[in-house]
């Protein structure tokens, strides 16, 4: 009896029989009094003339044929009142139905999704409150499922790139055990490259999982943007060279320093200056440059890398920063890294309060901009 649809019956059956019982009882009392007083006075008119003991005597008499007339209206009413009744318990219940029927399509579909199924939808057929709650929850099925398979992808692709640098080392030391692979200082510095390819996997695994739920401890300090740029070109430059490809900075100068964890700094622009170093063809060029950006909200510094790569594909705009995605799927591990470069970046430019932004042209290149909050200082307000 605790249902919703039972409940909105009952209430407006019960407002709809107070109206009706009310109007009834108005009704017969002053129809009889009105009626009453109207024969009255017809029988003075018509009597005029006869004596007043005759008149008070006949005053508010009523006849048969009155008596009839009153009961006939009564009756009419009563019937009246009941089809009214009947019709508002009718519609109440209609209404209650037309609101409990898709809560219930609701409830039925949660249940889908609490067993897993994140698939599973509701049809919306109107435009009211309900029909809006089930257009939520389409949405957010429709996010649960992409989370589900982008965890499952997720965790084949964390299975892929370890499988692949264990084997490696594995299938090494069981040929220099059992005596097939001679060991020698090349084949010594390979596995332990791989050995630091696979530390490094992890513990960019690690901080991008606790970067996610906020609980990547930072040693934040005053730090100077234009400084560790020039120190994170000056140290990619080899890596630069070798493609021939020449990077140019255009820093401005002046700029306020930045509260942040000077490492995890380090790390978002060294990764972005090494994605766009791979993606540049030979003999292109790398633009950094730096911008101090004043708003109403904040005063933030803007550091831009552009590059005159072969661009990104739109359909691709939306997935460039999730874990292990690569544009381009024919590039193998070791020249298009893990895939990790970018997601790392988001995430520690977004427990700094920053936001990370691509713009890219097919065939031109493309253009990641980072935007780091500055504590405002007086000087600036």
């Amino acid at each position: 009896m605790n249902s919703i649809i039972y409940r909105i019956t009952g209430l407006m059956f019960l407002a709809v029989a107070i109206t009706v019982f009310l109007l009834i009882y108005l009704a017969n009392s002053q129809m009889t009094d009105l009626f009453q007083e109207y024969v009255t006075v017809q029988q003075m008119e018509a009597h005029h003339s006869m004596m007043s003991a005759n008149i008070q005597a006949q005053t508010g008499m009523m006849g048969t044929t009155e008596q009839n007339f009153l009961t006939s209206v009564h009756q009419s009413l009563i019937w009246v009142g009941v089809a009214i009744v009947v019709m508002g318990l009718a519609a109440s219940y209609i209404l209650a139905l037309s609101i409990t029927t898709p809560l219930r399509k609701l409830s039925a579909a949660a249940l889908e999704i609490e067993r897993g199924n994140f698939a599973h939808k509701v049809s919306v057929n109107s435009k009211d409150e309900v029909g809006s709650l089930a257009l939520v929850f389409n949405r957010m099925a429709e996010t649960l499922d992409n989370n589900n398979k982008l965890r499952q992808q997720f965790l084949a692709n964390i299975a892929h790139e370890l499988r692949t640098p264990l084997a490696v080392i594995q299938g090494h030391l069981e040929g220099m055990i059992d005596g097939v692979i001679e060991p020698s200082q090349k084949k010594l510095t390979s596995l332990h490259e791989e050995a630091v390819r696979l530390s490094r996997l992890i513990k960019d695994l690690k901080d991008l999982s606790l970067a996610e739920v906020r609980q990547l401890s930072l040693e934040l300090k005053a730090v100077d943007v234009n400084h560790i740029l020039e120190q994170a070109v000056y140290m990619l430059k080899p890596l630069a060279d070798e493609k021939e490809i020449t990077v140019a900075h255009n820093f401005t100068q002046g700029l306020p320093s930045i509260m942040a964890d000077t490492d995890k700094i380090c790390q978002i622009f060294y990764n972005l200056i090494t994605n766009a170093i791979r993606y540049t063809p030979e003999c292109g060029q790398i633009t950094v440059s730096t911008e101090l950006i004043k708003s109403a909200e904040q005063v933030g510094i803007k550091i831009t890398v552009d590059d005159n790569g072969p661009g990104i594909a739109e359909e691709d705009m939306p997935f460039i920063f999730d874990h292990f995605y690569r544009a381009d799927k024919s590039r193998d591990r070791k020249s298009g890294g893990t895939g990790l470069g970018l997601a790392i970046v988001k995430q520690l430019t977004e427990i700094h309060g920053g936001k990370v932004e691509v713009d890219s042209v097919i065939g031109q290149g493309s253009s990641f901009c980072v935007l780091l909050p500055v504590k405002v200082h007086k000087n600036l307000q």
